[in-house]
């Protein structure tokens, strides 16, 4: 959520601070930014709306001229998405430019200690206070300013700070927001996210907590709160520039769903080593494997519903008792931990706010974290005391897909693995679900063959105001998942429901035309779930099923039939989500709706 680059170099800094934001429109924002240093003043210049207002308010950057700047886009938390309350924001002297992810939780208490100073604020922000605050206590020294602003701040703050006092250098600080600093032999960056200045360098710091940056043309010193020189390494980035491009697909969505079955066979396959499951990363012993009494899975929305499918993958392979906790509740309800505990933390970012501050909380207590993670070097990623990483890629698209089912695929690991360790997993079920957790990749790039069927139907049903999604068992969790993306990308209205609890309550929301999703993967249970659907189609309803290609029997029940590629049933969710995300996919675009940016949702929930 928002997004911050700075240049400061030997080109233009507009077009570069422009171009930055544009690859980090997939945060989320509603207001968009830019200030550039002249040689005489800062410029600013900023709008309401997408970038593309911007770019032409400021004729593509020509407009602004100077060779350091920052630029911003926001995602509104004080104060309404506008112009006065888009960033970046000034002091009264015009002096100081600032921008800023995050939330100031004392800025009211600051506002008002300087309007009682004469200080008068042009915007509802809680940002505009560190501008002011920096004008107060600014004394010539840009560093020494920025230290002692630091020390009266409570919240999470990414911040880039631009001053015509100190015009030769850019000032940047990370506390619980993301921020990177790129390096180049033409000038050096400041970037929420690697895809911002991909173009212009592949080496970064990644930064901590606490760490203040000063950068210039020439290079690049960083210190801590005591003002004290750290030493960084670089990190060299590997993507390749493509994997933040478009790639010919319309979406970036459509993009990372296609690109699933790379995700899940990078994120599985480099695991597996003569027939048996290795995870280097989990540096557990044998005996402190055994000795996990309970497994805690903490996470928030996609990645939530990741954990209540592997709650069924670990609890069955593994004979562990698993719990699903969403980040953002927790750590409020006093969880009962101990040493026998392991917390599994899920996030594709590795920044989400919540599930950070989960996995901390659990860290106090002494209790060992296992953190699921995309993004390599990410606050989470640092934290934890173990991480397996999803070999995803980028995902730019908000709705996260391949995130998704690469979290599925490392969760399959995760519990075989556990299952292999405690020996709760007989070597007789062990080698033929390891052969076929290896062709799950393949079994998913045959399923995308058939998009156009799911395609024909989500155009028929372009107008649905309500769609119910019901499952059992892990089928269950694929709802929740399914839900949820309907819901994200086209705006319709969807819940997700285990199908027994169809009878308290929901079913008196089914009238004639009203769409039920029944996911129908468990073999067990097809029996009960499809006693469901009889149900919801006896009063009206029209039935999408989606099931193993060898369950023909539904189509008596059913108006739909979409069939998956069969494989074992806890993998089946690996399956059954990729059509569900193409339905949503289809609606969204059939309405007429941005795919991969959709209403006031972020990419990366860096705030609670």
């Amino acid at each position: 959520m928002c997004g911050i680059v700075g240049y400061i170099g030997n080109q233009e800094a507009a077009p570069i601070l422009l171009e930055g934001l544009s690859k980090l429109e997939y945060r989320g924002y509603d207001s968009a930014g830019i200030s550039v240093f002249d040689g005489e003043k800062i410029n600013v210049i900023k709008t309401k709306g997408k970038i593309k207002n911007l770019r032409s308010l400021c004729h593509d950057g020509a407009d602004l001229k100077g060779t350091v700047g920052i630029g911003h886009t926001r995602w509104a938390t004080h104060g309404a998405p506008s112009d006065v309350n888009s960033h970046p924001h000034l002091n009264a002297g015009e002096t100081i430019s600032v921008v800023h992810n995050g939330i100031i939780e004392n800025y009211l208490i600051l506002k008002k200690k300087l309007e009682n100073k004469g200080y008068v604020f042009q915007s509802e922000t809680d940002t505009e206070v560190v501008a002011q605050m920096m004008d107060y206590y600014f004394d010539g020294d840009i560093l020494s300013t920025v230290a002692k602003v630091l020390a009266r701040l409570e919240g999470s703050y990414a911040l880039g700070i631009l001053c015509a006092d100190n015009p030769d250098e850019i000032i940047a600080v990370k506390k619980d927001s993301p921020l990177i600093v790129g390096l180049s032999d033409d000038g050096n960056f400041i970037a929420s996210d690697i895809p911002a200045i991909l173009k212009y360098t592949r080496k970064v710091y990644i930064l901590e907590d606490g760490e203040i940056v000063r950068l210039t043309k020439d290079g690049v010193t960083i210190y801590n709160m005591d003002l004290e020189p750290v030493h960084k390494e670089v990190t060299e980035i590997m993507w390749d520039v493509s994997a933040a491009e478009k790639g010919g697909y319309e979406h970036f969505m459509m993009k990372e769903i296609h690109e699933q079955p790379k995700a899940v066979r990078d994120t599985i396959h480099p695991r597996v080593k003569d027939g048996k499951i290795v995870i280097d990363e989990l540096h557990m012993s044998e005996e402190q494997l055994k000795e996990i009494h309970r497994i805690y899975i903490v996470a928030c929305g996609s990645a939530y519903h990741a954990g209540v499918s592997g709650k069924y993958v670990i609890e069955q392979l593994s004979r562990i008792p698993v719990e699903v906790d969403l980040a953002s509740e927790f750590r409020y309800r006093n969880p009962i931990l101990d040493e026998h505990c392991l917390v599994i933390i899920i996030s594709q970012s590795g920044e989400t706010a919540d599930t950070l501050a989960a996995m901390r909380e659990a860290k106090k207590h002494g209790v060992r974290t296992l953190a699921v993670v995309n993004v390599v070097g990410s606050s989470i990623a640092r934290e934890a005391d173990d991480v397996l990483y999803t070999w995803a890629g980028p995902e730019i698209a908000v709705a996260t897909t391949k995130g998704y089912t690469s979290q599925l695929a490392a969760l399959y690991l995760l519990g075989m693995y556990l299952g292999q360790t405690r020996r709760t997993l007989s070597q007789e079920d062990y080698e033929p679900m390891l052969n076929e957790l290896e062709i799950l990749p393949d079994k998913m790039e045959k399923l995308l063959e058939s998009k156009e069927d799911i395609q024909y139907l989500a155009n028929r049903y372009i107008g649905l105001k309500n769609v119910f999604f019901l499952g059992r068992g892990i089928d269950y969790a694929t709802a929740l998942e399914a839900s949820l993306k309907l819901k994200e990308i086209s705006y319709v209205h969807s819940e997700a429901y285990a199908a027994g609890e169809l009878k308290h309550g929901p079913i008196a929301l089914i009238e004639k035309g009203t769409l039920v999703v029944g996911i129908v993967t468990q073999e067990a249970l097809y029996g009960k779930i499809v006693s469901n659907l009889v149900e919801v189609k006896s009063r009206g309803a029209f039935v999408l099923a989606v099931t193993n290609e060898d369950n023909t029997a539904i189509e008596k029940t059913a108006d739909f039939v979409f069939y998956v590629p069969k494989t074992l049933p806890l993998f089946t969710g690996l399956m059954a989500t990729v059509p569900l995300q193409l339905f949503a996919y289809y609606v969204a675009v059939a309405k007429g709706y941005d795919v991969d940016q959709p209403r006031n949702l972020a990419k990366s929930v860096t705030v609670e």
